[in-house]
């Protein structure tokens, strides 16, 4: 039994846990309390834990109870832990079950089920829910199919998560399997953790109330489509695909060429280009959110309602549009999977991702991967660049959005870059920024491609494949590289400029280079020294700190 004095965790009344790093219990004590917290940040010497409603609901939906989560605290806590925090645990945890969805009577109703009469008389009284809940006595309400996801979310908002055991259609089915070598020549099964990460969304063989659905949280790198191949094969049903951008589209039809025995003609791409509806069909964003003008409906919503799918896959489930969300609401009885390297997002719209797509049901830590050698080594480095004398008055006198742009264009970012290029010559290098003129000028010294959203996908796609084969070994791209773009090769990238505090999109633009590789992966951020893009580079980091990636800070004086 450990004494007191050697445990690794100090619980804090703020709702933090601070674990200690060095301590000879450390690895145990993390994995016992990361199902149940957020991570923070994590320096050298203290990781910062932070116990949350979403954190505990997401350990609630995996099984793990409130005296869990406290029964863990005390074993690993240096000291007694607060009160206070022993009753917001209770207190929060408890709310996950107290109301669940289970099957109407007629077909065309659900019920809400509540297990506590002071909430029932609460929500009788909720102005929001009247229109959408019908009471019927015994503590329960019915409610249309079509309101689902959005009773779902008005009482997520109001601190009460439903848990739905409503069993989930099946959808038409559609056979596939995986090939033990793939169509590439190369062997092919499911890494373990990929495995685990399947077993985790389906629970046993065969979907049942409350699983089928949820998100599963992994590195950049690591093999996400794999996963969703993996559940497709296991469910064998229709599937919707849907993804960031075309390039991503093609990437997960050559995929799933690849690894299964699907035929070629049983997938179509739904794209502005091509609109194909399959068994598999395979869509942007984009495409579903595009309308003629605001005041019209969404027409290609019709590809994920009227459609018998068994299953919707959520690529980069982090970046879903709000006019996805609305059309996700309403096809709550289709089983769903979220995908991404990172829950966060920029709009704090995680309480709707795990109430309309899911709880979290899987996630592993980056460094782990790393450590197995799943994903590359990487290597951060943070450049600080003086701002040239010129534009120092400039920069003094300019806005906030203007002071932001004068040091992201900052000049000597064009000779910094081709310096470290010079210094990486056997790699291969991607350069990426958010300024189109100051990537123009990057891409004409550095006699390099440059890839923008003006750039058909035909080209882009082109340029992809020359860079994938070793033709070019420089690649400028702007944000359209940001997502699901798989580059095997590629070893170093070089970001020149930012979406100012952006954390999702500095783990993305990292994870254009972890794939493994027989070298380490190098990231260089270039800011510009005493400018706002020092504090704005913080925050953009502060996602990659949190798994436990250090930044190198280099001066540069040209």
């Amino acid at each position: 039994m450990l004494h007191a004095q050697d445990k690794p965790v100090i619980v804090q009344s703020d709702k933090t846990l601070l674990l200690e790093v060095h301590a000879q219990e450390f690895a145990q004590a993390r994995d016992d309390i990361a199902p149940f917290s957020e991570l923070i940040k994590s320096p050298e010497h203290f990781h910062t834990y932070r116990l949350t409603p979403l954190s505990l609901w997401n350990a609630s939906s995996a099984g793990i109870t409130c005296e869990k989560v406290i029964s863990r605290l005390n074993r690993w806590s240096k000291y007694p832990v607060p009160q206070s925090i022993e009753h917001f645990i209770r207190d929060t945890a408890s709310r996950y079950g107290m109301l669940y969805l289970s099957e109407g009577p007629d077909g065309q109703t659900l019920c809400l089920n509540c297990t506590s009469d002071l909430l029932y008389q609460q929500l009788l009284h909720y102005p929001v829910l009247k229109k959408l809940l019908t009471p019927v006595g015994g503590r329960v309400f019915h409610l249309h199919l079509l309101h689902r996801g959005q009773i779902k979310i008005h009482l997520i908002k109001l601190g009460y998560p439903v848990e739905d055991l409503v069993p989930l259609s099946k959808g038409a089915h559609h056979p596939i399997t995986l090939r033990s070598v793939t169509a590439s020549g190369r062997e092919f099964s499911l890494r373990d953790y990929q495995y685990e990460a399947v077993q985790a969304f389906l629970g046993q063989q065969q979907p049942s109330p409350g699983l089928g659905y949820g998100t599963v949280v992994m590195p950049c790198g690591s093999g996400k489509t794999v996963i969703g191949i993996g559940i497709m094969e296991r469910l064998k049903t229709q599937t919707l695909i849907i993804t960031t951008n075309t390039a991503a589209v093609h990437q997960w039809i050559d995929e799933l060429l690849d690894k299964t025995t699907v035929a070629e003609s049983d997938i179509g791409e739904y794209t502005g280009a091509r609109k194909e509806m399959r068994p598999i069909t395979v869509c942007t964003y984009q495409i579903l959110t595009w309308r003629p003008d605001r005041e019209s409906d969404f027409p290609h919503f019709k590809l994920v309602t009227e459609h018998d799918w068994g299953l919707i896959i959520y690529d980069e489930v982090h970046l879903l549009p709000a006019p996805v969300f609305k059309v996700t609401s309403e096809i709550q009885a289709v089983m769903r999977l979220g995908m991404t390297a990172t829950l966060v997002r920029e709009d704090h719209r995680e309480d709707e991702v795990f109430s309309l797509i899911g709880p979290k049901r899987y996630d592993i830590p980056w460094k782990e991967l790393e450590q197995k050698g799943w994903i590359a080594e990487a290597v951060c480095t943070e450049i600080r660049l003086p701002l040239p004398e010129h534009l120092e008055i400039p920069y003094a006198v300019a806005g906030r959005a203007e002071k932001f742009r004068i040091a992201s264009e900052n000049p000597n970012k064009k000779t910094a870059v081709a310096q470290i290029i010079e210094n990486h010559q056997e790699d291969h290098i991607l350069v990426i920024g958010q300024y189109i003129r100051q990537l123009k000028e990057l891409a004409e010294v550095l006699h390099a491609p440059l890839i923008t959203g003006k750039v058909a996908n035909a080209k882009r796609e082109e340029l992809y494949a020359q860079f994938r084969k070793g033709d070019i070994h420089v690649l400028v791209v702007s944000k359209v590289a940001n997502f699901a773009i798989d580059l095997p090769d590629a070893s170093v990238a070089i970001q020149v400029s930012g979406t100012f505090g952006s954390r999702q999109e500095e783990a993305q633009r990292l994870g254009r280079i972890l794939r493994p590789k027989k070298r380490n992966a190098h990231f260089y951020n270039l800011v510009t020294r005493f400018t706002s893009e020092e504090q704005f580079a913080a925050n953009r980091q502060h996602f990659l700190t949190e798994q436990g990636y250090q930044y190198q800070m280099e001066m540069w004086d040209g």
